[in-house]
């Protein structure tokens, strides 16, 4: 199966035409659609229409998850009913399922969240706000777990993010805010229950390609794969070629 994975879009109106031409540009080239995050520039519901508008014509399963971006505006309830009407299943901690090419595709859900990594993290301890915020991050990280136990039997699995699990794709980011792009805390249940392939985004300097052991994290924002979706080709065994692209007919934004 070809899996087109793209995050931190960052829709409005006024990017409408290239985000048109971009998903016009799958036609025929993917099997499935993940987006990981960042879909709208700050979360209203009429820059999620022009997701919606963009997909509309496709017909292949499409899943997303949401991201900081999206949660700026705290309409994500609107964000989630526009998106729904396009056929885009929105996944917030949650997993589904669904058949490409004769195989089982299980992708779990949910946009992760802050803190950190060795050297530099939130504990939990101290004031209730921070220790709300690792609260917040151990939820996350309990969702995939759960999600991933309950596609166990699938033939491909993916973790669908949009904060990073691994500091090898923050590594361009300045060291300083990497506590704010991911923690690894998200790549516990990863490692623990197996998986294909972990998408994310959110590190628009970060790096493209790490690891959980050897399961393969890419991070596919647009500002660092420099195209508009980067398509993966996977089958029963994993990860079988990366790199293949639909080329962008302008530089991302």
């Amino acid at each position: 199966m070809r899996i087109a994975a793209a995050a931190d879009i960052h829709a409005s109106e006024a990017s409408a035409d290239r985000v048109e031409r971009a998903f016009a540009d799958l036609e025929g080239a993917a099997d499935v659609v993940l987006l990981a995050g960042d879909l709208t520039t700050s979360g209203e519901p009429e820059q999620a229409e022009v997701i919606a508008d963009a997909c509309r014509s496709l017909e292949v399963p499409i899943f997303a998850v949401l991201g900081n971006h999206d949660h700026h505006a705290e309409r994500t309830d609107e964000l989630a009913e526009v998106l729904a009407g396009a056929g885009i299943r929105l996944l917030d901690r949650e997993y589904a399922s669904c058949e490409v090419e004769g195989l089982e595709l299980g992708v779990v859900g949910t946009k992760g969240f802050v803190g950190g990594f060795p050297g530099s993290a939130l504990p939990d301890f101290g004031e209730p706000l921070l220790r709300r915020v690792y609260r917040e991050t151990s939820a996350e990280a309990d969702a995939v777990k759960r999600g991933l136990q309950a596609i166990v039997h699938c033939d491909v699995r993916i973790v669908l993010l949009h904060y990073s699990p691994v500091v090898d794709t923050l590594e361009g980011e300045p060291p300083g805010i990497w506590t704010y792009l991911g923690s690894e805390r998200l790549a516990t249940p990863i490692a623990e229950n197996g998986c294909d392939l972990v998408l994310h985004g959110h590190a628009h300097a970060g790096s493209f390609q790490g690891c959980i052991g050897d399961i393969p994290v890419y991070n596919v924002a647009v500002h660092v794969t420099g195209r508009n979706f980067w398509i993966v080709e996977l089958d029963g065994s994993g990860v079988r070629r990366g790199g293949e692209v639909v080329e962008v007919r302008e530089p991302p934004q």
